[in-house]
């Protein structure tokens, strides 16, 4: 389907440019204000590509202020409750999980170390931006070594989430039969806030959240010890999203290590590479012809294709008869939608158009498969993502994601990674 333009790029520029300026709470960026009033974990790492486009030295500071929320022994939380909101639920009183500065006990897909490297490489690489990639690189590299030693219980080389929220794709059908075991019998009455800024049916249902906050409930009584969470947890399951994206990310971690003449570090970061590489066929559905997550409990594949499959082409993983399987199911889902790219094969019993991860389209999740498909030499297929992720926000606007059949903005609007995603990827013809 052929989108025609419906407003003049550089108004989308400056509009864009307006919410990162508005979300920003001085030093990070809330990814909506009304929705999200703390600071997400890989949010900030899109946001700052949006930043660099105006203010590289904002763009720095987006992750610094990060990594400053980072633990002693490498965790990054995906929240960092910097200040108190009770318009959020669950906040840092529920979590209990560290006081100086007060954040959530789970992580988020490490993006981080590859933004980092996508800052120095756009950047003039002078004495200033040498030293804060310099100061941030032992904490990425640390960070990394806490996926190594708790998100892999298995030695596989791939990340294991202990928590649907950690993955980024919250409410994903690849996490219903996992969580079905999760015991919500000990989960008292508590008032959800996100119901009351959106409408129910874009959100997770309430038998989600049931789930999600035993989890939490599982973590909290642990004291968060993420060793026991990684072995013992309700819910632990092999990512496919986390899993190539970590692997992207040690690829540019090591960059990063080797222009700052690391070869310890290097040494070490090769062979995460390398078990990754090694380990990632076990997520590979010969059925299904995809790469999809599997449960560590019980062994078995999610057999569904999400836009998270797609990332393989971004790690930079799949044999040639892989890649051709994916690249044809992208062909049979383009038939199906108006938009690309859907977080959940339309063609799945659970596609719900308009339901969080459970169908809309998301700039980021989408910006990281059109880079790994230009990245493998399907320019063209690179192409169609980005010109519908622009033709989404000229024609409906910054929404947190969209409707890939009607192109109906869903989730909350003036949103910060879509505007980050428009400066730094989408809206570049």
């Amino acid at each position: 389907m052929m989108h025609i333009p419906s407003k003049d790029t550089q108004i989308i520029d400056d509009s864009a440019r307006a919410i990162l300026k508005t979300n920003d709470r001085g030093g990070y960026t809330v990814p909506n204000g009304r929705v999200y009033p703390f600071q997400w974990n890989w949010d900030s790492a899109f946001v700052a590509l949006g930043f660099a486009n105006f203010n590289r030295d904002r763009a720095w500071l987006e992750i610094e202020t990060l990594f400053a929320a980072q633990w002693d022994d490498g965790f990054l939380p995906h929240i960092v409750f910097w200040q108190d909101d009770s318009g959020y639920f669950p906040g840092a009183s529920v979590w209990d999980a560290h006081e100086n500065p007060a954040t959530s006990g789970i992580t988020q897909p490490p993006i981080a170390a590859s933004m980092v490297r996508w800052l120095w490489d756009s950047g003039p690489k002078s004495e200033r931006e040498t030293k804060r990639m310099a100061a941030l690189y032992p904490k990425v590299l640390k960070w990394h070594r806490w996926f190594a030693r708790y998100r892999d219980p298995e030695g596989r080389g791939l990340v294991v989430a202990t928590h649907p929220w950690e993955t980024g794709r919250d409410n994903s059908p690849e996490w219903d039969q996992p969580a079905s075991r999760v015991d919500i019998s000990g989960i008292g009455p508590y008032e959800r806030r996100d119901t009351s800024h959106l409408e129910p049916h874009v959100r997770p249902t309430k038998l989600d959240y049931d789930r999600y906050l035993a989890i939490v409930q599982f973590g909290r009584e642990h004291c968060w010890d993420h060793d026991i969470i990684a072995r013992t947890g309700p819910f632990r399951v092999a990512d496919v999203g986390m899993t190539m994206i970590l692997l992207r990310a040690n690829r540019d971690l090591l960059a990063l290590a080797e222009a700052l003449g690391r070869r310890q570090d290097s040494a070490e970061i090769k062979a995460w590479i390398e078990k990754s590489r090694a380990g990632i066929d076990w997520l590979w559905n010969d059925e299904t012809g995809a790469f999809c997550s599997r449960d560590l409990i019980d062994g078995r594949s999610s057999a569904m294709i999400t836009s998270a499959s797609f990332l393989s082409f971004y790690a930079g993983v799949g044999t040639e008869k892989q890649r051709q399987s994916l690249i044809a199911h992208l062909d049979r889902i383009e038939r199906k939608i108006n938009w690309m790219l859907p977080s959940l094969d339309p063609d799945h019993e659970a596609f719900d158009p308009m339901r969080y991860w459970r169908g809309p389209c998301w700039a980021v999740v989408t910006f990281l498969v059109a880079r790994g498909l230009l990245d493998e030499g399907e320019s063209a297929w690179a192409e169609r993502l980005r010109h519908d992720t622009a033709a989404l926000i000229r024609d409906t606007g910054f929404y947190e994601a969209f409707c890939p059949i009607s192109g109906r903005g869903t989730g909350g609007d003036q949103f910060s990674w879509t505007a980050a995603m428009w400066l730094f990827w989408a809206g570049k013809a």
